[in-house]
């Protein structure tokens, strides 16, 4: 409830800026500010498919509201009808999402991809001849997610950087995936909400009940024991 208490502003000011029938172009540095602006919040309306007229009513409130025009409707009455609508449109692509991505693990899966008893599917892309993870380690990796339709929403590969991280501190899917291959290895995750962001999804790039993509390559493992044993030795330092 709080987050579509917060969601309802953002989407007017969003609609505000971005959905004016007559289209500008930005041109000085406080319009690329704005209009940046009204892109960032924009994202967050394809969660719910707003029709044209619906954006419409959605822009002519706000900006009556903003003249400081006395509204024609009781707008405490309709306050709550403003949560259900938001709530009941975010379910229906919640499920929208799930469903397809149901098919397309079905799909991996009859194309040679593995499916692991934890959920997930998966494809080994090179073995590695290291020894493999446990959850308790930290890996130091390369990654490239995407969505099911291909969109990127994080890559270390892109920002050129290898990242650490403990496998018990991140998706389930990662947890249990990042087990079956070795240092030196490459691996396809192919990862159900469920097993991921569930079904609120990690906004705007990632939507509820999205299944996601990782193509993982596994560089090197530091086991959780030596980990905190470093980190006593830091702490013992600083002190």
């Amino acid at each position: 409830m709080k987050k579509l208490q917060t969601l309802v502003p953002v989407v007017a000011l969003a609609l505000g800026v971005a959905c004016n029938k007559q289209e500008v172009t930005p041109k000085t540095e406080d319009d690329k500010t704005f209009y940046a602006m009204g892109s960032l919040m924009g994202t967050r309306l394809k969660s719910i498919d707003l029709k044209d007229a619906e954006m419409d009513m959605i822009v002519q409130g706000l900006r009556d509201s903003a003249k400081g025009k006395e509204s024609t409707i009781d707008l405490a009455k309709y306050r709550g009808q403003v949560q259900n609508v938001f709530r009941k449109r975010m379910e229906k692509n919640t499920e929208k999402y799930k469903a397809e991505g149901k098919s397309y693990v079905d799909k991996y899966i009859a194309g040679g991809g593995k499916k692991s008893d934890k959920g997930f599917a998966y494809k080994i892309l090179k073995e590695g001849t290291g020894k493999k993870p446990q959850a308790t380690d930290t890996v130091k990796v390369h990654y490239h997610g995407t969505l099911i339709d291909g969109k990127v929403f994080d890559s270390s590969v892109e920002r050129g950087k290898e990242v650490s991280f403990p496998l018990n501190r991140v998706i389930k899917c990662w947890t249990e995936g990042m087990q079956l291959v070795g240092v030196g290895g490459k691996i396809q995750l192919v990862c159900p909400s469920e097993l991921a962001y569930g079904e609120h999804g990690a906004p705007p790039k990632i939507p509820g009940g999205s299944t996601l993509i990782f193509d993982v390559e596994l560089f090197s493992i530091e086991d959780g024991k030596t980990k905190t044993a470093k980190n006593q030795v830091k702490a013992k330092a600083k002190k």
